[in-house]
This record gives structure tokens, C-alpha cells and sequence, in this order.
């Protein structure tokens, strides 16, 4: 197939205006080239030379669409990816939100990992709580990502050897079986996991929520983007709970309600009414 030479200008303009307005994702100058690689790749599949050819496809193919979006985006993850999140929930939030809904008798936490990628961050938190929350105290996570090929990798819970570093021996012997090139994680940790599409964009319908992780995802939007993202995170969650955002971002300056917590492992953000 020939090169997208003939990708210029004004194509970059209307597939960065596209992606912005499906997606919040921004692409510049700067990252110019991830795109047009990307492009590359779907062009190739679809047999394609034209990118004009290929913009009116994803213009009115919702389905296409949806692949297009799932090739643009970036799923760098691991388990147990900034330990110090996970100090944090163990030592910190876990306990508070103990604390907090003893009162009323509720006594499931609800987690929900946005952009969880391959299912790496859902799966450690699921590890995490199974060894840390005491009866009769239970947990359910909701795992969502833009990415379709993604969530399947994560709902089959299959990780290669070179996949499972940053995982403890004694959380890989207890809740993973050694199979053919890699692990497999036991169905009962994946029973506590809810895998969804969901594009951050739109409002995820979820409400109550405890706790919220949404790591390396909001760095790819601009102000505006971001700032909508975190408000309906607002909106999904109950009084008194708590969000993790990755450690090289922040809300400092944003238009939003939460606190700021610095706890003595990382530092996370609060809602309270």
C-alpha cells in the first residue's frame, strides 16, 4: 500500500476535530505522527489508499468508528503500576470507607477503574481488597475502556510471563495458574469484575460509586475535555468518596469540587458534601 503522504494539513484538522469531538482525546502537533501511523494501520486493513476514502467511512460507520477510536489510543499499563496508589488504598481509603458506610449497613465497596486498558489495574485492585477487606465486608469493581480489543484481553484474563511483572509471588501462587506461555487469573477474581465499553465522553450511567481510578487517562484531553471528565466523575460517586488520577496529573486549577488529600503514601482526591 503507498504511504500516506497525501495526509496534510487540512486532513490533520478534520480527523483532530473528529477525534476531539468522539473521544475528548486531543492530538497537536506534537503527537501528529502517532496518528498518522495509526491511520497507516487501519488504511492497510481496510484496503484502503485514500484517507479522504477513509474519513467518510468512519464519518457515518459507527462501528468503524469505534475501531478507529480503539486504534488511536494508548494502553501502557501493568500491575501494581505506582505501588504508592496501592499503599495508599490498603492503608488509607479502605479503612476510611470502612468507617464511613458502617453506619448506614452497607457493607459492599464499589470501585470503578476507568481506562483500565488490558485489565491489569481492575485485577490488582480485585487481588488487593480480596486480602484486605475483612467479613462480612465485599467489593464489586466496574472495568470500562474506549477499547474494545482491550476489554477482550481483559476479560480473558490470560497474561503473558513478560506481563506479569510487579505481581508478588505470593499474589501470583494464590491467584493465578501457571498455564502454556503465561498465567491465567482464577475465575473467582474475575466474578468480582464487570468489563464495559464505555467512552469517558458520555456519562456512564454509574451512580454511588466509592471509589474511583482513572490513571494516565486524562493527560490525552485538553482543559475543557478534562475538566468534563472529572465533573461526571463527581456525578458517578457517593459523599465521602475517593479518586485517584495518575501521578503526573492534576485537578490544581481545574473547575471542580473535590479536595485535595495527601496521605502519607500518595496523594488522591476526595468527595465531601
Amino acid at each position: 500500500m503507498a504511504d500516506v503522504a497525501f495526509f496534510n494539513d487540512a486532513d490533520f484538522e478534520e480527523y483532530r476535530k473528529l477525534i476531539y469531538g468522539e473521544s475528548g482525546i486531543t492530538f497537536t502537533a506534537t503527537n501528529r505522527a502517532i496518528l498518522e501511523s495509526r491511520l497507516k494501520e487501519r488504511l492497510r486493513e481496510k484496503n484502503l489508499t485514500s484517507v479522504k476514502a477513509y474519513f467518510e467511512i468512519i464519518s457515518k460507520d459507527k462501528e468503524e468508528l469505534k475501531a478507529f477510536l480503539d486504534s488511536i489510543t494508548t494502553n501502557l499499563t501493568r500491575f501494581f503500576r505506582n505501588q504508592a496508589h496501592f499503599d495508599a488504598l490498603e492503608k488509607f481509603v479502605t479503612p476510611e470507607l470502612i468507617k464511613i458506610k458502617k453506619a448506614s449497613g452497607n457493607t459492599t465497596l464499589k470501585i470503578w477503574s476507568a481506562g483500565c486498558s488490558t485489565g491489569e489495574e481492575p485485577y490488582t485492585i480485585a487481588m488487593l481488597m480480596s486480602e484486605i477487606l475483612p467479613p462480612p465486608w465485599k467489593f464489586e469493581v466496574v472495568a470500562s475502556d474506549i477499547s474494545l480489543k482491550c476489554l477482550m484481553t481483559a476479560k480473558g484474563g490470560f497474561y503473558a510471563e513478560n506481563r506479569i511483572v510487579g505481581i508478588p509471588d505470593n499474589y501470583l501462587k494464590k491467584y493465578f495458574d501457571k498455564t502454556e506461555g503465561g498465567y491465567k487469573i482464577h475465575a473467582d477474581i474475575q466474578s468480582k469484575i464487570r468489563f464495559d465499553y464505555h467512552n469517558l465522553k458520555n456519562d456512564s450511567g454509574l451512580r454511588n460509586m466509592d471509589l474511583v481510578f482513572c490513571r494516565n487517562v486524562i493527560i490525552y484531553f485538553d482543559e475543557a475535555a478534562q475538566t468534563a471528565v472529572i465533573n461526571r466523575f463527581w456525578d458517578s460517586m457517593a459523599n465521602k468518596s475517593f479518586l485517584f488520577i495518575g501521578h503526573s496529573e492534576s485537578l490544581f486549577g481545574m473547575d471542580t469540587k473535590f479536595e485535595f488529600v495527601k496521605t502519607e503514601w500518595a496523594t488522591l482526591y476526595r468527595k465531601f458534601i
